[in-house]
């Protein structure tokens, strides 16, 4: 088996090789830092699985997702983050993962899901399982952000952590004006007045962390 690990702590990346081939026999093993050198891999080899974090420090793993989906379609990604499953989740099984984890999942999980997904199934823990099955909330009681599109949900996230518009166009490769175009959207559904706001309520609703900011 070939898995391709992408995240840009090296102690991530060491530890999920570890617990991989603590578990299974025969595993090949490249790692990535960025999303330049994810798609690097994967147009020089074929891989089994990639393991991929959701926020990789030149563009978002939703960006990410849906360029492999274009090109890639048939490889399975596993994501493996820090956010909260209830924050993120939804978004990244509906943009083409086969599972998601969070990382202070316990090593046999890991195996599990890695296994599951190599051999074409889609892994989610029990309590994201019920979430789905189940709904906790209901569609009036959601959160704001729920109500974004993928795209305006990036562009939300980048703001909060202080990208300018130029940055955001450059990162998302659209124009300025479609960037401008997305945040007025953005301040719209979730009924905000300007960038500080949005700082204020992704920080408050955990879409990001302070040490991003």
């Amino acid at each position: 088996m070939k898995v391709l690990i992408a995240d840009d702590h090296p102690v991530v990346r060491k530890g999920v090789k570890q617990i991989i081939s603590d578990d299974l026999n025969r595993v090949e093993f490249a790692e990535a830092t960025c999303a330049e050198e994810v798609f690097v891999n994967i147009d020089e080899q074929k891989w089994d699985i990639l393991i991929l974090d959701i926020n990789l420090p030149d563009m978002n793993g939703l960006e990410v997702l849906k360029r492999l989906r274009q090109t890639q379609p048939k490889l399975p990604v596993l994501i493996l983050t820090v956010l909260d499953e209830n924050q993120i989740a939804v978004r990244v099984l509906k943009a083409g993962a086969s599972g998601f984890m969070t990382k202070n999942t316990m090593p046999d999980e890991l195996v599990k899901a890695v296994t599951s997904i190599r051999n074409g199934g889609r892994y989610v823990s029990s309590s994201l399982a019920e979430t789905l099955v189940f709904n906790s909330y209901a569609e009036d009681d959601k959160p704001p952000h729920y109500k974004l599109s993928n795209r305006e949900y990036q562009v939300l996230c980048l703001i909060a952590i202080g990208k300018s518009i130029r940055e955001i166009s450059r990162s998302l490769d659209l124009s300025e004006q479609t960037v401008r175009t997305y945040r007025m959207r953005i301040l719209e559904k979730m009924n905000l007045h300007n960038d500080a706001e949005m700082v204020h309520y992704a920080i408050n609703h955990e879409l990001i962390y302070l040490n991003s900011v």
